[in-house]
């Protein structure tokens, strides 16, 4: 499966590679060492993807042109995705002799890859970094792209930058073992990636989701699925770098890949200061739900695309409704990151790959689903 790079400009910036085993990540180095000049690799990982670690470890160690120089696990969650977490790595990296010449490798999911590359980014002013995500999640959206960040005050990824890896190892064997949950949270970042941009994939990917919501065993269907399950990760990271490549820093185009998200970021928060058990994929299913039936009530989809978009999502196992009230979410879609003078650039849509940027408050928005 061919490789995916990222643009600017004409240049080659990042890319994504492709491999059916973990082992294939030492092929993703060949494109960045660059000289005969041994390359220095820290790894930085999520501890609950320790064995997937520890072979990666064992494929570098005995890598020609690669020096593996330790690890350092951390605990990914939404609570740990601070400032004082991408410290820790930054501690660990001077601790250990990380020069400019070092390359930071992060295994794991989205939160993982996000403070990894945030700290990278900011060691010594920057310095070289790659990921292997282990989540669809991260695989299909958190890893591509270049943003890295954390958390502050409950607000979602309110500090970071834009800087891309040097590459991105995709690898469906990790997924094998991924929780259903977690699986289906990377699900909706799929499906939003066919949302906007379609050509036949939408209902493709809605077709196998849906025969992965229906199969008894779904560890098995995932096996006998990884061919189909990777053709649909390579149009998706597709879809994402296309867009990223025509606009990087997030002016224009770029916003469109936020369908769902301000709705989604405003539930997330909402979830955490009750209490309650919401991932971003689930949140951001709903969003997308929000975004439609918003899309209706603003006139540009036809009456019944929600509805339709709604029996989609269920019949792929994805939640559709949001357990808040929309005049709830209103303050902290106020206060996302991406509005700007007290307007949000909603990204609406009128069918499968058809999206448009809105300008609206949250309070506005919010009295449009309330009719």
């Amino acid at each position: 499966m061919e490789d995916i790079c990222i643009y600017n400009g004409g240049e080659a910036i990042s890319r994504i590679v492709f491999g059916q085993k973990l082992s294939g990540v030492t092929g993703a180095f060949a494109h960045c060492t660059g000289s005969a000049q041994t390359l220095p690799v820290y790894m930085i990982y999520d501890r609950n993807v320790e064995a997937f670690a520890s072979e990666a470890e064992a494929v570098l160690s005995g890598e020609p042109g690669l020096k593996f120089c330790g690890k350092y696990g951390v605990e990914a969650s939404e609570e740990n995705k601070t400032m004082a977490s991408v410290l820790g790595m930054n501690g660990w990296l001077l601790e250990n002799g990380a020069d400019r010449n070092a390359m930071i490798l992060a295994i794991g999911g989205g939160i993982t890859t996000d403070m990894a590359g945030f700290a990278a980014s900011i060691y010594k002013r920057g310095v070289r970094f790659a990921y292997i995500p282990t989540t669809l999640l991260s695989q299909v959206d958190a890893a591509i792209g270049g943003k890295t960040g954390v958390n502050y005050d409950s607000y979602k990824n309110m500090i970071g930058v834009i800087r891309q890896p040097e590459f991105t190892f995709i690898c469906p064997e990790v997924l094998d073992t991924l929780p259903v949950r977690d699986f289906l949270s990377g699900a909706a970042e799929l499906v939003k990636s066919f949302l906007i941009e379609d050509g036949g994939w939408y209902r493709r990917s809605v077709d196998f989701l849906s025969r992965f919501h229906e199969a008894a065993d779904k560890p098995a269907f995932l096996k006998t699925g990884r061919a189909e399950l990777l053709e649909l990760i390579h149009a998706a990271d597709s879809v994402k770098a296309g867009v990223v490549s025509r606009d990087q820093f997030e002016t224009g185009e770029r916003r469109k890949l936020n369908l769902g998200h301000t709705f989604a970021h405003a539930i997330e928060k909402n979830a955490r200061e009750a209490g309650d058990d919401i991932t971003h994929g689930e949140a951001v299913s709903m969003g997308m739900v929000m975004a439609a039936r918003l899309s209706t009530r603003a006139g540009l989809a036809e009456k019944g695309f929600p509805e339709a978009l709604e029996t989609d999502f269920r019949n792929a196992g994805l939640p559709v409704d949001c357990p808040y009230p929309v005049q709830a979410l209103v303050d902290a879609m106020s206060k996302d990151k991406k509005a700007e003078n007290g307007t949000i650039h909603f990204v609406l849509l009128s069918a499968p790959g058809s999206v448009a940027i809105y300008d609206m408050t949250a309070s506005h928005a919010a009295e449009m689903l309330a009719i």
